[in-house]
């Protein structure tokens, strides 16, 4: 075939079939009546050029209205969240050219009643035709997934990945994988025999977090895999709580002074720095996740000792995409998509910085 695939016009299929330009039109999309021969001529030619309609004129002529839910958390200014947020602002503006329309469904982290509330009402006002959702709340999520399955509304997860469901689509990172390595970063650090301190913020509802469930059995099987001898000792805190957090920490850092590294397997690792930044322990290291403005600034400072990082922009943006390829251009995306498991340190972070979607 000497023309390109991408190049190949209905008239040319039509010249080298020895059909009418009508007869190619309607083999390619289906419509109307064609002699079985006629079929199989333009069929073959068809195949031979790995011809591809023009899908985008196609979803631009039909004038079909696409509508996409977005189901993420609520944020502050500078919170991981907003950077998710902002790889779906992207994606929008880039698919409003294929009649798409993306709204933004928030709800809080903390307390799962609110995520449940979203999914009560989802269905009540116009048509859905996909949904990107953040994968906070494991049986929640796998609710919701099983009524968009039962009305045949493909979704992609954000986040954390949950096996076992019909996700068109998963970006994020291992999340195991991420809680491994946070493991290895610290006891290079500290080595084997001091305690480690494992933080968690308290949630509202039955569910922790699952990106934070999977983080922590990473960082369990790689302590138990390499000797770890030390003790680990657990706090919960609160998110909107200094009074609360510090009276909490000094009790257990002053109970047990054999601790040398502390974690946090979510964004809120600013809430441990703060402490130890005021308490001036400097002999603690700190690993934690997410390059938010809070955590960024005591990176820079030498606070935290490394963030591991997840590139939330583009999970985002990847998201509305995959949606919009799916169901406009008949393009479907891998079911699983690995973002880079990111280490950042005070001295490569600025390289990071400017770097990001």
């Amino acid at each position: 075939m000497n023309k390109e695939s991408s190049n190949i016009r209905i008239i040319d299929i039509a010249e080298m079939a020895g059909v009418s330009v009508g007869t190619v039109d309607r083999v390619i999309h289906n419509r109307g009546r064609v002699s079985e021969e006629n079929e199989k001529k333009v069929k073959a030619i068809l195949e031979k050029a790995n011809y591809q309609p023009n899908l985008m004129a196609r979803s631009l002529a039909s004038k079909k209205q696409y509508h996409f839910i977005a189901i993420t958390p609520s944020f502050e200014p500078g919170e991981y969240w907003e950077a998710i947020s902002e790889g779906i602002d992207k994606a929008a503006s880039e698919t409003e050219l294929y009649n798409i329309n993306v709204t933004k469904l928030f709800f809080d982290q903390y307390d799962n009643s609110t995520f449940d509330v979203i999914v009560r009402n989802l269905f009540d006002k116009e048509e859905i035709d996909g949904v990107l959702i953040a994968t906070l709340f494991t049986d929640s999520v796998s609710r919701l997934s099983r009524m968009l399955d039962i009305r045949n509304i493909p979704y992609v997860y954000v986040d954390s990945n949950i096996a076992g469901e019909h996700q068109l689509a998963y970006f994020g990172t291992e999340s195991f994988d991420a809680g491994f390595i946070a493991a290895k970063l610290l006891t290079s650090q500290i080595g084997n025999q001091p305690d480690i301190l494992i933080s968690r913020i308290i949630h509202n509802g039955k569910n922790d977090s699952n990106q934070g469930r999977n983080r922590k059995e990473g960082f369990l099987q790689y302590l138990n895999e390499n000797g770890f001898g030390g003790k680990l000792h657990e706090v919960e805190l609160k998110i909107a709580d200094s009074e609360y957090n510090f009276a909490k920490l000094d009790k257990i850092f002053y109970d047990n002074p054999r601790i040398e590294g502390a974690v946090i397997f979510n964004s809120t690792c600013y809430i441990l720095g703060n402490y130890l930044k005021e308490r001036e322990l400097k002999n603690i290291k700190l690993v934690g996740y997410d390059l938010i403005d809070k955590n960024t600034e005591l990176l820079s400072e030498g606070v935290i000792t490394a963030l591991i990082a997840q590139r939330p922009e583009q999970q985002g943006y990847n998201g509305i995409k995959s949606l919009c390829n799916h169901l406009v251009l008949k393009q479907d995306p891998e079911k699983v998509n690995l973002m880079p498991i990111d280490i950042l340190i005070k001295e490569n972070l600025k390289y990071y910085l400017n770097n990001k979607l």
